[in-house]
């Protein structure tokens, strides 16, 4: 399966310093199974350890047969299988990487096409052949939610060089309007050289068309026209083509509706931000597309897909009984935890299986870096509930183009940290904390490429042995219905209030008023928040007990 990477010269003495209890824990039965298990592949500069999660010896071999279905589920859905049958598509992200896969030549067609339109419209950006009013663009202000904005986050901060950057770039990923105000604040006096890309697949997304609208007024104060700084990434006929298309806005590419959100970061959505930022986006595409052909594989031990969904699976009992807790040892992969969250619990987190059958499946994922959570929740995860297994995250090269400081005799910044990971590992291990390592040699557009593109797959694999769809969400669409109720009753509210100017309501007494006598206490909360909020149109006068405070028309 590979050959254990040499030793480090910093390690014992980061451990002897830090660790001293453990710098003389290792035996030689780690040692043996470390070298049976430990996963390596040198043309990716990739390795995974999961010799870490104490699986028995005839694990994986009883595991083959389901892992072979995995795999054969795989095939499928890469030929173009329809793989979520509530909305009756395909789901084909493997083929942003590899056209040529696609399952016919007009798609591969137009996946080719984009990804060039995409390298020309950044070129022109870039030249200034597409410019704003005066001059070069300077900004890239990314609207979107979800996978609309996490990708993009996640490359923005793993590779940008704020003095290399092409663009600099900022996000609005909610509704939240102080939020908006402080991105908008962070471009005033800019907004003449900014570029603002809108990313919704049905262009109806609340937060997203929110943004779009709040930006756009922000152009308008400024004395810009927005419609010469939009772009779209958008669903063919959507709202938000249709509404680009009648503003003439500078351009517009394509969401297809077989890429998922949590899977689209290298289609338009990631590619074009990253590629306005400067960055070297064939490079994600070809890590990606390496990493494909290792994870189609159907040797199990050679393929780190497979062996990270057997470790899942493993570790959680198949039925999410622990959560994953993602530390990378790197700042730039801060964001790689928040990303896991949507890619992992949206697509594992089901009700029913494809039977079916009410199973609550899922895996929980939290996270952040080391080592500064040795200074947070490690301290839990060591002595606390053993609720959990770790995700390490390692990345050999510390810095680019630099020799690192020693900050004590023959030691780095560096050594330390990995130090610090090797420490903590074996800190958990001591307590029967289970783990794994995925090792990266560095953290550049290939290898996050890589990163992407194995943790989407040890998805669909998952999913798979546990026997789910993992390309719908049943319970996103829920939220959004939900969200939309109470906004219909928002309305009723106010129109019930403005109906009787000269009239105060308890919200109880409103709630009938506007026809919804069973919702007195979502017209609570609705009601407390117009008051707080300048120019809504509502006043309060509190009261003794708190719920009998009145509302009235201001």
């Amino acid at each position: 399966m590979g050959t254990p990477g040499s030793p480090t010269t910093a390690a014992p003495f980061l451990l002897a310093t830090h660790y001293p209890l453990l710098a003389t824990s290792f035996t030689m039965s780690t040692w043996s199974r470390f070298k049976s298990l430990y996963y390596q592949n040198t043309d990716l500069g990739l390795a995974l350890d999961i010799s870490r999660i104490p699986f028995p010896d005839d694990y994986l071999a009883a595991k083959d047969p389901a892992m072979q279905q995995a795999f054969a589920d795989m095939a499928a859905l890469e030929k173009g299988a329809i793989a979520n049958p509530d909305e009756n598509r395909m789901v084909g992200h493997y083929w942003l990487r590899a056209p040529q896969l696609a399952p016919t030549p007009a798609l591969a067609a137009e996946i080719s096409s984009t990804l060039a339109a995409i390298k020309d419209f950044a070129a022109k950006v870039h030249s200034g052949a597409i410019a704003g009013p005066k001059g070069k663009f300077k900004n890239l202000l990314v609207i979107g939610i979800g996978g609309s904005a996490l990708g993009p986050q996640l490359v923005n901060h793993a590779l940008g060089q704020p003095r290399k950057d092409k663009l600099a770039v900022s996000f609005f990923d909610n509704t939240d309007p102080d939020g908006i105000d402080y991105v908008l604040a962070g471009l005033r006096g800019q907004l003449a050289k900014t570029i603002v890309v809108v990313i919704s697949k049905s262009g109806g997304t609340a937060e997203t068309r929110n943004g779009q609208l709040e930006a756009a007024e922000a152009f308008k104060a400024a004395g810009l026209d927005f419609t010469k700084h939009y772009v779209a990434v958008t669903g063919a006929g959507s709202k938000l083509e249709q509404t680009a298309i009648a503003q003439n806005w500078l351009a517009r590419f394509p969401m297809w509706d077989w890429v998922g959100g949590r899977t689209s970061e290298l289609s338009a959505v990631g590619l074009l931000p990253a590629a306005l930022q400067g960055l070297d986006i064939q490079a994600m595409l070809d890590g990606a597309a390496a990493m494909d052909v290792v994870t189609r594989n159907t040797t199990t031990g050679q393929n780190p897909a497979a062996l990270l969904a057997l470790m899942w699976f493993y570790a959680t009992d198949g039925r999410g009984a622990k959560d994953m807790v993602v530390l990378p040892y790197k700042d730039r992969l801060l964001l790689f935890s928040r990303y896991l969250q949507q890619l992992v619990m949206e697509s594992l987190g089901k009700e029913h299986d494809l039977k079916g059958n009410v199973v609550n499946q899922g895996i929980a994922v939290y996270g952040n870096k080391g080592s500064t959570d040795q200074h947070a929740y490690v301290q839990q995860l060591r002595d606390g509930v053993n609720n959990f297994f770790v995700t390490f995250i390692e990345v050999l090269k510390d810095r680019d183009a630099k020799t690192s400081l020693e900050v004590e005799p023959g030691t780095t910044a560096g050594d330390f940290l990995q130090g610090f990971y090797l420490g903590t590992r074996d800190a958990l291990s001591e307590k029967d904390r289970h783990s794994v390592t995925i090792t990266l040699p560095d953290v550049s557009p290939r290898s996050l490429g890589m990163l992407i593109a194995l943790y989407e797959r040890v998805v669909g694999l998952y999913a798979s042995l546990v026997g789910i769809n993992a390309y719908h969400q049943p319970g996103v669409e829920a939220g959004k219905k939900a969200a939309g109720a109470v906004i219909a009753l928002k309305l009723k509210l106010v129109a019930a209030l403005q109906a009787a100017p000269a009239s105060q309501f308890t919200a109880e007494q409103l709630s009938a008023q506007a026809g919804s006598p069973d919702s007195a206490e979502l017209a609570f909360k609705i009601l407390e928040h117009l008051a707080a909020n300048k120019g809504s149109g509502v006043k309060k006068r509190t009261k003794t007990p708190w719920f009998k405070s009145t509302y009235r028309a201001a």
